[in-house]
């Protein structure tokens, strides 16, 4: 597992951060789904802050291990296919600081 992004929470439950990849490096927001109508529908887009594309989505969900609830994102785009991961905590402290965590096909 890689990190291929780094967040920061903000106050009306977007994240911000910018997505990293060897290729690639790209400002995102990944903001509520307000327009969600039906449970398959995204909790989140994800959207490229440079040029508002939507690149992606992300879901709620609950770990079956711990019940602790994360967001399970997926992205695409030209420049590097499709892209699974989860939104984590960064590593330190500050609960303010996120990450993805790219899960690579088995």
């Amino acid at each position: 597992m890689a990190t291929i992004a780094n967040l920061t929470v903000k106050a009306d439950g977007s994240f911000e951060g910018s997505l990293a990849t060897l290729n690639v490096t790209a400002p995102i927001a990944i903001v509520p789904n307000g327009r969600k109508a039906k449970d398959s529908e995204p909790d989140y887009r994800i959207v490229s802050r440079k040029n508002g594309f939507e690149l992606g989505a992300g879901w709620k969900r609950f770990s079956q291990n711990t019940g602790a609830e994360y967001v399970s994102v997926s992205l695409s785009a030209p420049e590097f296919g499709t892209i699974y991961g989860n939104i984590a905590n960064a590593p330190g402290d500050d609960p303010m600081k996120k990450v993805i965590i790219w899960n690579p096909p088995s």
